[in-house]
């Protein structure tokens, strides 16, 4: 009851704000896998609070399942965010991962979701956030989530967007599965067709991108992902298309880019709270392109930047970006209420 009432709160508290962001007087908050800074990733409950908290848009990461159903996973792999190695195994592959495309919706249905874990040291990535052994949580299919977000929109009369990522497409294609095919489908369902819908569709590969746009036909808003490495997954140069040639010609099939928080600005050592912005945001805009970099956690500020008021002044009121992924969406709001 006490949650119950704590969100509702919140989405009074939130309403003005959601106006504001959608009549474009203020950056976008969107909540990097639900409001992950405080409830496991990618569960229902971490979305809900994430919409009670006044999120603009709320993230999905999206994978296939053995049967082809898309469901909301940050990663191909289920072992650092599951309980799948003690409830299943025997199902790992070779390299020893569990992989969410060997598993059915129902066998994926029975795993209890918990925080992220490292593979390497076995323990929780961020140790302060939700207790590993506290409640219980369940992977969504995206149809769920969806399902869900709708129903908050519903019963709010607000009109929280969506953020879905198509998570290594080319690896699917090569495993026998179309997960892009399989998320447009899943999209259509529920509406999301063009630009005048509350939806931007996201991906790390270029040749997805296009795909996307030239085979697929998809009409909405496309977001290229850029990586920290110079080059990506499917041969996708980062180098290339964020120079001026690239992101003049990438303005012509994304709406915006999606830079990791170290292409946008650097913050010295020998110059304490002070950022290097580079000039990224600005060529891009001088494109016609948004650019919504990622991702502010409270818990993991970038080497030299002094705190989160820093780093939401540096990338709000010197880079002047568009929206940003956090994972603490109440934070990043609050910010801007009171900075606007």
């Amino acid at each position: 009851m006490k949650i119950r009432f704590l969100l509702l709160g919140w989405v009074m508290l939130a309403h003005p704000l959601w106006v504001q962001a959608a009549s474009e007087n203020r950056p976008l908050v969107i909540a990097h896998r639900g409001a992950s800074g405080y409830l496991p990733e990618h569960t229902l409950p971490a979305k809900a609070l994430a919409y009670g908290m006044g999120a603009d848009l709320i993230e999905q990461d999206v994978v296939l399942s053995k049967d082809r159903v898309p469901v909301v996973l940050h990663d191909i792999h289920v072992d650092t965010t599951t309980d799948v190695a003690t409830r299943f195994p025997d199902r790992h592959r070779a390299d020893g991962r569990y992989y969410a495309l060997d598993f059915t919706v129902a066998e994926l249905k029975q795993l209890r979701v918990t925080e992220r874990i490292s593979i390497k040291t076995g323990k929780a990535v961020f140790p302060h956030r939700f207790p590993p052994k506290m409640s219980s949580f369940q992977i969504s299919t995206l149809a769920e989530e969806l399902e869900f977000i709708a129903g908050l929109n519903q019963s709010t009369g607000r009109r929280v967007g969506i953020y879905p990522e198509i998570k290594q497409p080319f690896w699917h294609r090569q495993q026998g599965y179309d997960l892009s095919s399989a998320v447009l489908a899943v999209l259509d369902r529920f509406h999301y067709r063009s630009k005048d819908d509350p939806c931007w569709l996201q991906c790390f590969e270029y040749p997805e991108i296009k795909r996307l746009r030239e085979e697929l036909a998809w009409r909405g808003r496309l977001i290229l992902l850029v990586g920290t490495a110079k080059t990506g997954e499917n041969g996708t140069d980062y180098e290339e298309l964020t120079s001026d040639a690239g992101l003049q010609r990438l303005s012509k099939e994304v709406d915006g880019i999606g830079p990791p928080l170290s292409r946008v600005m650097t913050w010295s050592q020998s110059s304490p709270g002070r950022p290097a912005l580079s000039n990224l945001v600005q060529r891009a805009h001088a494109c016609g392109l948004r650019v919504h970099p990622y991702t502010v956690r409270k818990d993991e500020l970038p080497s030299g930047c002094p705190s989160l008021d820093a780093l939401h002044a540096a990338l709000f009121s010197e880079a002047k970006v568009d929206g940003v992924f956090t994972d603490f969406p109440d934070l990043t709001g609050n910010w801007l209420r009171h900075e606007k």
